[in-house]
């Protein structure tokens, strides 16, 4: 007698926002008239486009013999090639980009040593914690510095408009789960891990990966690299001098002497386009009210937003919005002042917080060839006026609706801000271009969003990417060097935690190919 085949249907169904488990399964057993079956959630999305009949969209693989349309098909895979090698590769820093590129070499067979100027994650809470209570803070391990980059300090947001990285992706999203995030990363439109969780997926990570045979050293900063030819033949350390075969740096847009170092080595940057500008915080239940049109809407932790306006003189949009969660003081040195987003995976906290950011062209904005160092220091020197400003770490703010009738703010309402908040000036901090795109762009969003207005521009954004551009050609390779890789967001060619992972992933796999 033979088997039944299995047959396969893809559907998308639409649900509640607080549709149950058993609520699911009864509306595929439905649609496919039989209660013999298993199912997959591929992706799901919240359709909020009609605020009186707000759903999930979900798109289920269905496996049943009962169905007659073919197998399921293959899922592809990332490959990695298996290389029989005694190739030592040294990468520096343990952000995703680093992570990733120093996992997927020892997969592939090479000696890896993982080097990262801060300490391991629990000790890095433990620094930030002091920064908190007493401002006392360490240049090695902040919001910015140790182990799992910068993103560990933030919301964890997995999305990535690149098109290109898929199997890339879901290694990633394979290698976060297993090692402690939400099943849920793989489907939902908007995946994220929170912060809470991103401590303790790092800590595993880590520990796979000395496991499979890996190398890492904390508090090891790299301070110089030695030249010979196109290669780079050692790093120099606060541990002393280090071989390899190849390099990957992989240090984050913060680490701004690293730049300063590699350029002056040889290394060939440009200034690329960044964006500038303050974070805005409001209360969480007024985003759900102009998202929702109600405070709360079960089965959904925390409203959140999306918005552009590129009729001003300078294009503005919201970024790294984070729903349900704080705004933090993010120096990455001392002497400068300015702010980021963070949040739980429970997305919990009253407030919600998203950068309020100017595109800028640094050339146009100077109207003069800028050089890469230069472009750096701009920022740092804008870094400094917020910081000297206020003469500390407090944030200088100012109410939405007084800045777009050009006020100053004299009384705050609770913030989620770990230091104080200090009336500011806009005009006086940011270029004047800057702050007249934002005010176009605020009264736009107010319109689109009613009691936009009532939230709190505080701080500096400067950091939604780097100001400047590594010359690469294939997979991060550094021009006019024969193995030495720059990857990541430091890169200037990658955005967040699955882009920067994915780009470290394919310098490991070019650097595995050619040794294959």
């Amino acid at each position: 007698m033979g088997h039944n085949k299995m047959g396969y249907r893809s559907l998308t169904i639409k649900m509640p926002s607080d549709y149950s488990d058993d609520e699911l399964k009864k509306e595929i057993e439905n649609i496919i008239s039989s209660n013999e079956f298993e199912f997959s959630i591929d992706k799901k999305s919240l359709d909020g486009r009609k605020k009186t009949d707000i759903h999930w969209l979900i798109r289920v693989s269905v496996s049943s013999i009962h169905i007659k349309d073919g197998e399921t098909p293959e899922v592809e895979e990332l490959y990695i090639p298996q290389v029989n090698t005694d190739k030592t590769v040294i990468i520096v820093g343990s952000g995703p980009a680093g992570f990733y590129s120093a996992y997927v070499l020892r997969l592939a067979g090479f000696k890896v040593r993982l080097i990262e100027q801060g300490p391991e994650v629990f000790q890095r809470i433990k620094d930030v914690k002091l920064f908190h209570k007493k401002r006392i803070l360490n240049e090695r391990s902040n919001y910015a510095f140790g182990e799992g980059g910068a993103g560990t300090f933030s919301d964890g947001k997995l999305t990535s408009r690149t098109k290109t990285i898929k199997l890339e992706r879901n290694f990633i999203f394979n290698e976060y789960i297993e090692a402690g995030a939400p099943e849920e990363i793989r489907y939902l439109s908007k995946p994220h891990i929170g912060s809470n969780l991103l401590v303790k997926t790092a800590k595993n990570l880590r520990h796979k990966f000395l496991y499979i045979g890996g190398e890492m050293l904390f508090d090891t900063e790299m301070i110089g690299i030695n030249l010979k030819d196109d290669k780079i033949t050692s790093l120099e350390t606060n541990k002393g001098k280090m071989d390899a075969d190849y390099f990957v740096i992989a240090s984050g847009h913060s680490s701004y002497p690293v730049y300063e170092m590699l350029i002056k080595a040889g290394v060939k940057f440009q200034i690329k386009p960044f964006a500038i500008g303050n974070r805005v915080e409001h209360t969480q239940e007024v985003i759900n009210n102009c998202m929702w049109r109600t405070t709360e809407l079960p089965g959904v932790k925390a409203a959140d937003y999306a918005l552009t306006f590129n009729d001003a003189s300078n294009p503005v949009y919201s970024f790294c919005m984070c729903p349900g969660g704080n705004v933090v003081s993010a120096p990455p040195v001392k002497g400068v002042n300015l702010v980021n987003g963070m949040s739980n995976y429970k997305r919990n906290y009253p407030f919600a917080n998203s950068a309020i950011v100017a595109g800028l062209d640094l050339n146009k904005q100077l109207n003069k060839e800028v050089e890469p160092l230069e472009a750096l220091n701009w920022v740092m020197d804008l870094e400094r006026k917020f910081y000297d400003y206020v003469n500390g770490y407090d944030a200088p703010a100012v109410k939405v609706a007084d800045l777009l009738r050009n006020k100053t703010t004299s009384i705050f309402p609770k913030s989620s801000y770990p230091f104080d908040l200090k009336s500011a000036d806009m005009n006086d901090l940011l270029p004047a271009n800057i702050v007249n795109s934002q005010k176009e762009a605020l009264r736009k969003f107010n319109k689109q969003m009613i009691g936009f207005d009532q939230g709190i521009l505080m701080g500096l954004e400067s950091r939604t990417s780097s100001p400047i551009q590594a010359s690469r050609s294939r997979e991060g390779l550094c021009d006019g060097f024969s193995n030495l890789y720059f990857v990541g967001e430091g890169s200037g060619f990658s955005g967040g935690i699955v882009s920067s992972g994915a780009d470290g992933i394919k310098a490991a796999i070019d650097i595995a190919n050619r040794e294959g």
